[in-house]
Formats: C-alpha cells, sequence, structure tokens
C-alpha cells in the first residue's frame, strides 16, 4: 500500500484479519478498567498502550433544497506492539482515515494509511487536532472543530460547534461488547451543529446539519466468535439521542444508550435494545440488511428505519456498510448505521 504517496506499509493485523480479529488476544496491551472515568480533554488525545482506537464523527446533512445527505471522517490508531519509540518510523501506531459522502443517488469513498512517529498522522488533545495526511479535524477544543476531507472526486469542509455535553457509553463509559466482558472506553459528542459545504467537481454545494462524535478505544473489543455488529446512532424529534448496537455471534449481545435532550446517560444491559432486520438486499456481492425495526421498551421506543442509500458500500482496506438512516414509529428521526462483518 502506498502512504501519502511515498512510502510502503504493511497493514496492521487488526485491520488485515477484519473485524473478526478484533476479538484475538489482547497480549500485553493494556486492558479497560471499569472504574476509570474520563478527563477532558486528556482523553480527547490517544491512547498508545492499548491496541486499536478511534476517531468518528458522521453527519446527518441536508442541501439548501432539503435533499439529505450524510457524510462520515474517522480516524483509527492500531498499535502493532504494545511499546516502541515515540517518534520515527520504529514507532509500533499506525494509522487509517476513511472518508465517506451519501447522497440518494450517489455513495463516494476514500482512504488514507499511514505510520506513527514521523508527522504524517496524530491526535492532540488541546488544543484539538486530528490528522491524516491533508485530511483534518481540528479547532480549540473538541467542542468547536473544522473537518476536512476529499477523495478524486468528493470532499467536504464543514464546521462542527457542541451544544450539549460529552456523554459517557456504558456504565461510566465503560461499554461491555459480550457475556464474557469484553470492552471498550467509549464516549460519544451527539450534539454538534453543522454547516459548511460538500465539494464536488463542478463546485461546492452548502449544507447544514448535525454530527455524532464517537472515541472509543480498546484491546480486545469483541469476542472470539462475534463476527461483526450493526450499530445506530440516532437523533429523535424531540432532542433526545440513541446509540445502540448488536454485536452478532453464536448467541448475539446488545447495548444501548438512550441519551435525555440535557445529556443524561440511560445505559441498557443486554437484550434490552431489539434490532431485528426487515429487508435485504445485495451490495456489493453481499447480502446486507437495510430496513431495520428498533425495540427499546423501557423508553418506549418502536421505530421502522430505512437507508437513504441502500448501496452505501465502503469498500476500503476492510469493507463494510455505513450511511445515513431515517425512521418513524414511536419516534421519528435520523441518524447513521454501520454494519460491519457481511460475508
Amino acid at each position: 500500500m502506498v502512504l501519502g504517496g511515498a512510502a510502503t506499509l504493511a497493514a496492521p493485523p487488526a485491520w488485515t484479519q477484519g473485524f473478526a480479529g478484533l476479538g484475538r488476544s489482547a497480549g500485553d496491551f493494556a486492558q479497560p478498567d471499569p472504574d476509570y472515568r474520563f478527563r477532558f480533554p486528556r482523553d480527547h488525545g490517544p491512547h498508545p498502550s492499548f491496541r486499536i482506537e478511534w476517531w468518528y464523527v458522521t453527519a446527518n446533512l441536508a442541501l439548501a433544497d432539503g435533499t439529505p445527505c450524510g457524510v462520515q471522517w474517522t480516524l483509527f490508531r492500531s498499535a502493532l506492539a504494545p511499546e516502541g519509540p515515540v517518534t520515527g518510523w520504529q514507532t509500533p501506531q499506525a494509522w487509517m482515515g476513511h472518508a465517506g459522502l451519501t447522497l440518494p443517488d450517489r455513495h463516494f469513498a476514500a482512504e488514507r494509511l499511514a505510520r506513527g512517529g514521523i508527522g504524517q498522522a496524530g491526535v492532540v488533545a488541546e488544543p484539538f487536532a486530528a490528522w491524516i495526511d491533508e485530511w483534518r479535524m481540528a479547532g480549540p477544543s473538541l467542542s468547536s472543530v473544522r473537518m476536512q476531507a476529499t477523495g478524486p472526486d468528493f470532499g467536504y469542509d464543514l464546521t462542527l460547534a457542541a451544544s450539549g455535553p460529552f456523554v459517557a457509553q456504558g456504565i461510566g463509559g465503560y461499554s461491555v461488547k459480550s457475556a464474557a466482558g469484553q470492552a471498550s472506553h467509549y464516549y460519544s459528542q451527539p450534539f454538534y451543529r453543522v454547516e459548511g459545504n460538500l465539494l464536488f467537481p463542478d463546485g461546492p454545494r452548502a449544507v447544514t446539519g448535525r454530527a455524532w462524535l464517537d472515541r472509543e478505544w480498546s484491546s480486545q473489543p469483541l469476542e472470539a466468535g462475534q463476527t461483526g455488529w450493526d450499530w445506530f446512532s440516532l437523533h429523535l424529534g424531540a432532542g433526545e439521542k440513541l446509540m445502540g448496537f448488536r454485536l452478532r455471534g453464536t448467541s448475539d449481545f446488545t447495548a444501548a444508550t438512550w441519551i435525555d435532550a440535557d445529556g443524561t446517560p440511560h445505559p441498557m444491559p443486554d437484550g434490552a435494545f431489539q434490532a431485528d432486520p426487515r429487508r435485504h438486499v445485495t451490495v456489493a456481492g453481499r447480502r446486507v440488511p437495510v430496513a431495520w425495526r428498533l425495540r427499546l421498551a423501557q423508553k418506549g421506543l418502536d421505530i421502522r428505519l430505512a437507508a437513504l442509500n441502500e448501496q452505501a458500500w465502503m469498500p476500503l482496506a476492510f469493507p463494510y456498510w455505513e450511511g445515513p438512516v431515517t425512521f418513524e414509529g414511536s419516534h421519528d428521526g435520523a441518524g447513521y448505521l454501520e454494519m460491519t462483518g457481511y460475508e
């Protein structure tokens, strides 16, 4: 693989093995601690003693004529070893960036790969900056950033300003992923307001909307038998938010967090959140669910969810489906769906 047009780097094992590879042994890497509590802005920065980490933004947007669309900006960090030099080519830290743009009739994706330690990619907690090559998310703090990325035939330049607090997922930020106890440290910023431009060869197009940031780090986030996940981040019409996921394996594992409009989280245990596929289509030769029924009885939620663009496939180093969704039923609104591990 060519990195930044100059250097070649073998992809880290967590990437080449796909999402199922995230269930392998954590070895000598650091482990999530249920007693750990976030400290900001420190935890907006990297945690190199853990094997994997990401800064993940999805945005539900609309063009000036009302056409719905969505963008994704993601920076992944993967450590090849638990220790090593901080700078130079011998650092064990590797980085990968993903950018996506979804319209009702088109979907775009691009990728960047980089070795850490030489300035090509990295994250600084304060003032916040996350970058890989020319892609960048930066500002005075993670609550106020400019987010930029470009691909061969698309790009975007957006400003994000948070109107609510950062939200811990799971119990105090300790997010359990399996009955066996695999877990991650996980928090979100689901209250960004967004404005800016989508960039096309024929010129920019203004957009406004909402965005959601996920921050997560771990060393073994999946159980060995888990093959992938279906993850939902939803902006409800009355101002509440919902994060929910289903991890697929021998027996499915689910978790969710209901977030009040003021940012108060209500974590839900395994089984409380129900995600049932209702319709499948063929995407990139794979059978992928693109319509769902979601239920959370504790909050009276029972909704029918559908993809804005059923072909929102990310054909990158590890392929997956990622795109905006809308929903109706007991609640209405919009959000994002990510689905991994579909063969």
